[in-house]
């Protein structure tokens, strides 16, 4: 579809999400206004009601968004002075497009990363609750995808909880970057009025006021460092949804999820794709994008505004919607994941994982480092030849590749004690992971 010049200018489509910001960056302008005896105070009033007005009849549906608008900003000023003729045009007194953009850009954007740090915690709760179910669930921890040493359940996942703890952070910080109110900017070098925004400042929750006009309405620093938090959370989503789609196949078959999260097949029914945690993975490239798309187009902007900068709105919008929709499936979707106990321990209890204690008890026996290897290769090989674990082969089998070895053994490779035994702070040790659960258990009444 061919778009006219008007129609490829007009921003409507993607800034009409912000009319309520707009309404009430407009209700405060409009009493600074009257304030400072710029208007009367009442028109300020008659403007006041009107915008309240128009906010209820967009948030009910009775008043839908006109296309033929530029952009937001015109069709509210133009609701407004069908309402009360021209006295609403009165409100475009000391401020430009640009002031209201940047304004209603970051009041949106900081009640958006406030509703990602709630999803973030519901989350982290989700979690905390699973690995506290499964303290006891013996899994295989994996390097290079291959068997590696054997771990505890909930010590995987508290590994993720540590990924989405820190994203809270990076919101949380992002919070600090969003919430500064620009000066009256005008279109780049402030007003001939003598304003104050100090009122508007409190009124609107601004936590700061930035000091320099030109670099406030020409920054968008904050969405892109949104639109970051949001991509960096969408990869921590995406490397756990990896874990499940590989976790739920039948070469694993560790979990299961639930019915509403996974499709079938037609041609192959005995299949169950795990569908949303495959779009969420491959939703995290699109929010990639976003970020890109941002860093892209503002990187060869001369100060101060340009009309390129209208681009943020699809890219900060979308990376938003993304995250929050991908959060809070992901959520209710490991909220119904059913864990085969059974079949972790078996992949851990099969995957000759206690090798490394196996070499750490020879040398503890006073072998030679250098035949440690080769005896302890040939062990797993017969194990594996005789399709048993280490620790069920008999004591007078495993003799015959060393002396050193003797019953004692067992204890040192058997897997629970395997995983005990790590004594570093941090680690999958029983004792380690409730230390982490007690600490993450203070930092959430905390942050509650």
């Amino acid at each position: 579809m061919i778009l006219s010049a008007k129609e490829f200018m007009a921003s409507i489509r993607d800034d009409n999400i912000l009319y309520h910001e707009e309404i009430i960056c407009s209700i405060a302008h409009s009493r600074m206004l009257a304030k400072h005896q710029l208007i009367t105070a009442e028109e300020s009033e008659q403007i006041i009601e009107a915008l309240k007005e128009i906010d209820e009849d967009i948030s009910s549906g009775k008043t839908g968004f006109d296309t033929d608008a530029e952009d937001i900003h015109e069709y509210i000023e133009n609701l407004l002075v069908e309402k009360i003729g021209e006295t609403g045009r009165k409100l475009h007194t000391a401020r430009s497009v640009n002031d209201q953009v940047v304004m209603d850009s970051r009041l949106y954007l900081k009640k958006e990363a406030v509703s990602c740090i709630n999803m973030i915690d519901d989350l982290l709760d989700t979690l905390e609750a699973l690995a506290i179910e499964h303290r006891n669930t013996i899994m295989p921890g994996y390097s290079h995808l291959q068997r590696a040493q054997p771990i505890t359940l909930a010590y995987h996942l508290l590994a993720y909880y540590q990924m989405f703890r820190r994203d809270r952070v990076r919101f949380e910080n992002c919070i600090k970057t969003i919430d500064m109110m620009p000066p009256d900017s005008g279109a780049l070098a402030g007003t001939m009025w003598d304003t104050d925004r100090s009122e508007m400042m409190k009124e609107l929750g601004f936590a700061s006021m930035l000091p320099n006009a030109m670099d406030a309405i020409s920054d968008r620093d904050f969405a892109m460092e949104f639109t970051g938090c949001c991509a960096i959370t969408m990869m921590h989503l995406s490397r756990f949804c990896e874990d499940l789609i590989l976790w739920s196949s039948v070469e694993f078959g560790f979990i299961e999820i639930a019915d509403e999260f996974t499709t079938g097949s037609r041609m192959m029914p005995q299949k169950k794709n795990l569908d949303v945690a495959e779009l969420i993975r491959g939703k995290t490239g699109r929010v990639y994008g976003d970020l890109m798309n941002l860093l892209t187009v503002f990187k060869g902007l001369p100060m101060a505004y340009n009309r390129d900068m209208q681009e943020d709105k699809h890219a900060v919008l979308d990376a938003a919607n993304t995250l929050e929709s991908s959060l809070a499936l992901f959520v209710e979707m490991i909220k119904t994941i059913k864990i085969n106990r059974g079949e972790m321990q078996k992949a851990a209890k099969y995957g000759y994982m206690n090798a490394t204690e196996l070499s750490t008890y020879l040398m503890d026996k006073g072998v030679k480092l250098e035949d440690i290897p080769d005896i302890v290769s040939k062990v797993i090989a017969y194990a594996i030849n005789k399709d048993s674990a280490v620790e069920e082969l008999w004591l007078d089998d495993i003799r015959t590749f060393s002396q050193k070895f003797d019953s004692d053994v067992y204890d040192e490779i058997a897997i629970r004690n395997v995983i005990e035994s790590k004594r570093s702070k941090g680690s999958t040790s029983f004792t380690s992971v409730d230390e982490q659960l007690e600490e993450i258990k203070k930092s959430r009444k905390k942050r509650k």
